[in-house]
């Protein structure tokens, strides 16, 4: 299996080499246009990449919101890439089900229909059935082998970063290949165990109690390769007719969805990685139901608290602020150019600050800090092209409804409600007991740092090191509070304390 799979991919890639360098010797025929060679090139790419199969569509994917260093041509043909093929013959999903549920599945369902697949993708089939009791689910079946041909893929590719961090040094200080594959391989878990998924689902579903609008299908069973769940209603939201919807209903669960979404990265810190138009559900007068919980994002306070920065910044018009959050969500490179970078993002932010998402692409913008950091050394998170995807994603799915959207209007909405939630688990007993085993291991130079706060705010910008057995911590320990970070800090505690008050 194994080398069979790494010859296919040699295969594969070896064929689009072959083609490039016959297509260089034809001499003799009219030139071929440089627009029109590279779109030829890039469909070519993502033709190979969809014939791979679901994890070489995933790196597409991945790749089309890194304009840094993958060329425009490429990104717009990565952004067409779907995980759909032609829908396999049932009998060959009937092994898995007798295998997963049973040799008598069939009883679990009053009905199922086995002769047209509600989706067909290549990690699995998915089908309409009834249960006994009359309940409406979809059934979704893994193919045959696709755990050991993603267990294949993941560790070549491991392999073929690992090869070209050696050959482009300077590349891989700004672009970590390696790490950024490891992103996209702990996101891809759950879609191999669908139990993984379906617990994925069940926190999920608990979420959107509080939310209006948006639910999450619910879970009927659950084995590694089979997930029922209930049937969400209505279509896609890209098939929706948005005519049907009253403007209000369609602003209510565009900002419930935006808002939804806003909780995973800022407080759970656990986002659906993937929620593109296909899988959000609507229907008039019903809730938005989000499906397809297989590729998961997860990320630590920090990188969660340097988003929420960066977003307050943008809807605060804030492009220095920007930077500095960027840049604290990666690194700086030996070569690294911070001010021009601040610079770039000053000229920038201006132009996307109150944009609705009529006006605002979301991940136009995400391109342009790209390319604008990685110009200027900037060493970007691996988490940036996750999070990068999902919010694109979401953005688009909302447009289809609710395009007079605004993105940053509905984060500033949300944002009193996001700080309560964090100074709420700033002040638990688990952080309270942390930070003062951190003070106590700070010993004799917390004293010092404190003489050195008001000097430092003097400079408009508060620096603390953090020194522990008189080392400061890995990279540096520097934890860097900005007026502005300040400010946010102070409100969030006179929020508490109001809310308290009136509790």
């Amino acid at each position: 299996m194994g080398s069979g799979r790494g010859r296919l991919v040699a295969r594969t890639f070896g064929e689009l080499l072959g083609r490039e360098a016959a297509q260089a010797l034809r001499a003799r025929r009219p030139a071929e246009g440089r627009q029109d060679a590279g779109d030829r090139r890039a469909r070519e790419v993502r033709r190979a990449l969809e014939g791979l199969g679901p994890f070489y569509i995933k790196i597409g994917q991945m790749l089309a919101t890194r304009p840094d260093f993958v060329p425009q041509a490429m990104i717009e043909e990565f952004e067409k890439l779907q995980d759909h093929v032609s829908p396999a013959p049932f009998a060959a999903f009937e092994t898995v089900l007798a295998e997963e549920l049973g040799p008598h599945w069939r009883r679990t369902f009053r009905d199922i229909d086995t002769t047209r697949p509600l989706g067909a993708a290549s990690l699995a089939q998915v089908y309409r059935g009834v249960l006994l009791d009359g309940r409406p689910v979809a059934i979704k079946v893994q193919r045959p082998g696709v755990r050991e041909v993603m267990a294949e893929d993941m560790r070549l590719l491991r392999r073929v970063s690992r090869i070209a961090a050696r050959r482009a040094p300077r590349f891989n200080e700004v672009v970590d290949v390696e790490a950024m594959l490891g992103v996209v391989f702990d996101a891809m878990r759950p879609e191999l165990d669908f139990v993984l998924e379906a617990r994925n689902m069940e926190r999920a579903r608990e979420i959107t109690e509080e939310f209006k609008h948006v639910t999450v299908p619910e879970v009927v069973t659950a084995t590694p390769r089979v997930l029922v769940q209930s049937l969400a209603p209505g279509c896609s939201i890209r098939e929706a007719d948005r005519d049907a919807f009253t403007a209000q209903e369609r602003a209510d669960i565009g900002r419930d969805l935006l808002a939804f979404m806003y909780r995973g990265y800022f407080v759970d810190r656990v986002f659906h990685a993937d929620p593109h138009p296909g899988n959000v559900f609507i229907h008039p007068g019903e809730k938005a139901t989000v499906i397809d919980w297989g590729m998961v994002g997860r990320i630590d306070r920090p990188m969660s608290n340097s988003i929420l920065l960066l977003l307050l910044n943008l809807a605060m018009n804030d492009g220095a602020g920007m930077a500095r959050a960027w840049i604290d969500m990666g690194s700086c490179t030996a070569w690294a150019q911070a001010s021009a970078f601040a610079d770039d993002m000053a000229a920038l932010v201006p132009q996307v600050a109150t944009a609705s998402l009529e006006e605002l692409n979301f991940g136009v913008t995400l391109t342009a800090v790209l390319r604008h950091s990685t110009r200027r050394g900037i060493r970007t998170s691996p988490m940036v092209s996750i999070l990068g995807k999902s919010f694109a994603n979401i953005e688009g799915s909302i447009r289809h409804l609710c395009p007079e959207l605004s993105l940053v209007d509905v984060f500033s909405e949300e944002l009193s409600g996001i700080v309560v939630d964090l100074v709420r688990e700033s002040l638990s007993a688990e952080q309270v007991m942390r930070t003062a085993l951190e003070v106590m291991a700070g010993g004799a130079s917390v004293s010092q740092q404190l003489r050195g706060v008001t000097r430092d705010l003097s400079n408009r910008d508060l620096a603390m090191k953090v020194a522990v057995n008189d080392r400061l911590p890995a990279g540096g320990g520097r934890f860097r509070v900005g007026p502005k970070q300040l400010a946010l800090m102070l409100g969030a505690m006179e929020v508490w304390r109001r809310r308290g008050t009136h509790s």
